[in-house]
């Protein structure tokens, strides 16, 4: 592991150095090429360079148990316990940042939000879901852009699919996947019973035109007019857009443009990412097949989380996390429980990646 460390270090500092030539300077495409690179490696160089220190002033530390001194010695005993305990974290952030990256941690992501069991009251809290999502996004300096969406009578979401980019977002919302229940009364209910709502939410890393070839006779592209609210020009011109990938059976439907090649744009967009979220999971189906467990699947028929209104709590059930704050998660303040959930599965990531070690040595 020292000498991965010591190589990567090496080339770090040879991407530094670089960075300060004026002929990489002037070359833009080389410039980001290194810049990326730097930032990909920059946490871990620096956490290697964290943990030689500690390991150094852990080595000064056990000279001085040889002091006569019994006070002097009493420090370094303590100095040495707290060494350690922070060497071994070191280590252990170390070995997770060592680990193989997510290939979509630095796309930009599309944000499936759909209203499921519940009917009006499930597409209102779809509603809070895509505003909380957007606030967070907003905290993030992220780009929000809604590319489809269908409202319902009393003012939810039926369904939204927005495009959000930015810095880090796929690696930040990759674990939102799954179904999210709300528990609350609604305002139509005169008992005051609570009622349970589902929504589902899917996080699909935007993909690239290389990532995914489609060929043109394999789609069916209908026009029609746009249904629902959007004025005069919008629902009395064939701008809507479907789009049906013949050999996936994938239908894509955008309307909420006045422009046919915008909504098309957009319909191709959603299609793209469709398609390549469906050839990750069968890859990712492939490759765990032999494996007792799968970590982090993003499985959408998982309920991952309960949004609790008259006990202000909220429960994410797969790190056994609850908050007692709704109010203010919903207004996009969930840092804690992404952070928690990264730390989870980056943990189980490690935990796979030794098992999977220690069956390569055993065979």
């Amino acid at each position: 592991m020292f000498d991965k460390l010591n190589a990567i270090e090496v080339r770090y500092d040879e991407i530094e150095k670089a960075l300060c030539q004026p002929e990489v300077i002037s070359d833009v495409s080389r410039f980001k090429r290194y810049s990326k690179e730097r930032a990909e490696i920059e946490e871990l160089v620096e956490a290697y360079r964290v943990l030689r220190r500690v390991t150094a002033e852990l080595e000064d530390n056990r000279t001085l148990l040889n002091e006569k001194d019994p006070e002097i010695r009493k420090m370094a005993e303590e100095e040495i316990a707290k060494l350690e305990t922070r060497k071994e974290a070191l280590l252990e952030r170390i070995k997770v940042l060592l680990l193989p990256p997510d290939p979509n941690d630095g796309k930009n992501i599309l944000l499936e939000i759909r209203a499921g069991t519940g009917g009006e009251e499930a597409a209102l809290f779809a509603s809070d879901l895509f505003r909380m999502y957007s606030r967070f996004a907003e905290r993030q300096n992220w780009k929000v852009e809604i590319l489809s969406m269908s409202g319902s009578d009393a003012g939810g979401i039926k369904e939204l699919i927005s495009l959000m980019s930015g810095k880090g977002v796929y690696s930040q919302l990759k674990y939102e996947s799954g179904v999210h229940r709300v528990q609350r009364v609604p305002t139509t209910e005169a008992q005051g019973r609570i009622h349970t709502s589902a929504v589902t939410v899917a996080v699909l890393p935007e993909a690239e035109d290389v990532e995914v070839q489609i060929e043109e006779k394999d789609l069916r592209v209908d026009v029609m007019r746009s249904g629902g609210p959007g004025g005069q020009s919008v629902n009395t011109t064939d701008s809507a857009v479907r789009i049906t990938h013949l050999p996936s059976g994938i239908v894509v439907h955008c309307q909420d443009e006045k422009s046919q090649h915008k909504n098309k744009a957009k319909a191709m967009k959603i299609l793209r990412a469709r398609l390549l979220d469906r050839m990750e999971t069968e890859q990712q189906a492939r490759m765990s097949a032999d494996r007792k467990s799968q970590v982090g699947t993003g499985d959408r028929s998982e309920r991952i989380r309960t949004y609790n209104f008259p006990q202000n709590r909220v429960t994410d059930h797969r790190v056994g996390l609850t908050l007692h704050r709704l109010g203010e998660i919903l207004e996009g303040d969930i840092e804690e429980i992404i952070t928690k959930l990264r730390t989870h599965f980056q943990a189980e990531a490690l935990r796979q990646e030794r098992t999977d070690t220690t069956r390569e040595q055993g065979e």
